[in-house]
């Protein structure tokens, strides 16, 4: 099985190589001096929401993007994007493409003071969002929308390549960051981007892959270490790895999130559902062991699943184009302290989620950052010593088929029919 690894500029590049020798633009590669090979990719006129189009259109403003190709699979990453994994496809260039992108903010060449929502189907944040030891709010400030700040090391600035081999790219950063209390953390960010196969989907998911279902599957590896001279302390603060996935939102789309069967006296509410105001029923429906959440991009949400209900899987299922998209990642038995990200100063700021799924929507002014969805999975909090590191891993499955074969993985996955998904 042949894979690829391609490294692309920007159009005007590409256009210079076309103006010195049309045919070697067309056809020829060369290599860098990492020998990985270097390619100018014209437009070929791909249709909007398919994987050749991002990536063409990704090429006129960004840098160094890395694919990861596996016969008709790929995936493109942005070391200016943090290592962000942009967008994914199971059907080659025409294929759709699974990551939501910004096109309108990425051509504006805008900087916004709060975020920079550019998209990317996985990217790399840190915990937590909100309360006293939020990285998002500065001190004594209001958690209000107005004082939310993305820390622009996980927003508008690079990651630095480090390595590549035929299936894997490597991404790292230092950074300094300062949380609302005032705590510094000195820290190194590493991201490790896996394609997988259908052998390590079989592999990891614990069944097999039919072999007429089309797939696209990655693993980011994501670390931090402590570069500080002291151990991270609760009293001052924690920090966790905090991955979002952001995906293309429509009125056929929803979220499905299995979680613990169980009386709330012993395992907790099954949901938290009210952190940017309640969700109402037509739009959120838990069960004993499951929730559905609509993912149409039509207003704003979030649920969290708690360590004591949460399983280390949640997904989403797209009727109108049949995909199934799963979301596998680490979950440490036993673990319960996570942070928390609800924005307010908190009594308990280490019993926050371990699982979330966001649907964006209109703000109160009406401006809207997407619209998109987002399936989210974070590690407990990090009491690290110095120079102790710590990895979080999530995995991100995309399957293309017919229901009939669609079936049996949403079953056995996420433990209900393609059917009740209809049903909500």
């Amino acid at each position: 099985m042949v894979r690829e690894i391609y490294f692309l500029g920007f159009r005007n590049i590409v256009r210079a190589i076309v103006l010195c020798s049309l045919l070697c633009a067309l056809s020829c590669k060369t290599k860098n001096e990492q020998g990985v090979n270097v390619v100018g990719v014209e437009n070929e006129g791909f249709a909007k929401g398919s994987f050749g189009y991002d990536r063409e259109f990704l090429m006129e403003y960004y840098k160094g993007l890395v694919i990861l190709k596996n016969g008709e699979s790929s995936i493109l990453i942005s070391p200016e994007l943090q290592g962000r994994v942009m967008t994914s496809t199971a059907m080659g260039d025409e294929g759709k493409s699974f990551g939501w992108i910004n096109h309108d903010l990425i051509i504006s060449g805008e900087v916004n003071e709060h975020f920079n929502p550019s998209g990317g189907e996985e990217r790399f944040w840190l915990g937590p969002e909100g309360g006293q030891n939020s990285l998002y709010f500065e001190k004594d400030t209001k958690f209000e929308f107005d004082n939310w700040y993305v820390p622009k090391e996980l927003d508008t600035e690079a990651f630095n390549f480090v390595n590549s081999n035929e299936n894997q790219a490597l991404f790292e950063r230092e950074m300094k960051l300062v949380n609302y209390t005032g705590t510094t953390f000195e820290l190194k960010v590493q991201r490790n981007i896996k394609l997988l196969d259908k052998e390590d989907a079989t592999e990891i998911l614990g069944l097999p892959i039919p072999e007429n279902v089309k797939m696209v599957g990655f693993a980011s590896e994501n670390s931090i270490t402590n570069l500080g001279p002291e151990r991270w302390d609760k009293k001052t603060g924690l920090l966790s790895i905090w991955i979002l996935s952001m995906f293309n939102s429509s009125d056929q789309t929803t979220i499905i999130v299995p979680f613990k069967k169980g009386d709330v006296e012993h395992l907790g509410n099954k949901v938290t559902d009210n952190y940017f105001g309640k969700i109402p029923k037509e739009r959120l429906q838990v069960h004993d062991s499951v929730l559905f959440f609509k993912a149409d991009g039509k207003e704003r949400g979030k649920i969290g699943i708690s360590p004591q209900r949460a399983l280390p899987v949640l997904g989403s299922y797209d009727a109108k184009n049949k995909v199934l998209t799963i979301a596998k990642f680490s979950l440490p038995e036993g673990v319960t302290d996570y942070v928390n990200s609800q924005w307010e100063l908190q009594e308990f700021p280490y019993s926050g989620d371990a699982v979330n799924a966001y649907n964006d929507g209109p703000l109160e002014d009406g401006a809207q950052l997407g619209p998109f969805y987002e399936l989210e999975s974070s590690s407990p909090a990090l009491d690290l010593n110095s120079e102790e590191k710590s990895t979080h891993v999530h995995q991100t499955f995309h399957f293309v088929g017919d229901d009939g074969e669609l079936e049996k993985l949403a079953r056995d996955l996420l433990g209900v029919s393609l059917k009740e998904i209809a049903e909500q």
